[in-house]
């Protein structure tokens, strides 16, 4: 069954592991990769990525990409979410330490921000929603 509106934007406000899809081209099939996202309710959805990496160079290839989250207990749920890039910013302090403490607290946060210092300058990736997918297949 499909999820409403509501149900759809509370689910990925949770902080799930995307998988992140975006068209590479005529002769291949779409990127696909596990990356953190943002979000809450009635805003776009952000991811962090290098800007040189391959995700960076596609998604701005494409001009849009995807969104798929899911989960299996209590039940089988998902909600996928696609658009257009709606902007590209680089990276603030602020905005890293908002996304780390989303995955990660305490020690952890902490040890993952001292080696992202290593990975050289990223950006935030805004998603403007304009498909969704969603469904609550029910207990698994």
């Amino acid at each position: 069954m499909p999820l409403t509106l509501e149900e759809r934007q509370e689910f990925l406000a949770q902080p799930h592991i995307a998988a992140l899809s975006v068209a590479e081209g005529p002769d291949r099939g779409p990127l696909s990769v596990p990356i953190w996202y943002q979000y809450e309710p009635g805003t776009e959805p952000w991811v962090l990525t290098g800007v040189d990496s391959r995700k960076m160079r596609s998604i701005k290839a494409a001009g849009r990409f995807t969104l798929m989250v899911q989960e299996v207990m209590p039940s089988v749920r998902y909600v996928t979410v696609e658009g257009p890039v709606s902007r590209i910013v680089p990276m603030t302090d602020e905005l890293h330490l908002e996304m780390v403490t989303r995955y990660l607290s305490g020690d952890a946060a902490e040890a993952y921000l001292k080696q992202a210092e290593n990975f050289g300058e990223q950006a935030v990736i805004y998603l403007r929603p304009e498909h969704w997918l969603s469904a609550d297949l029910g207990t698994s």
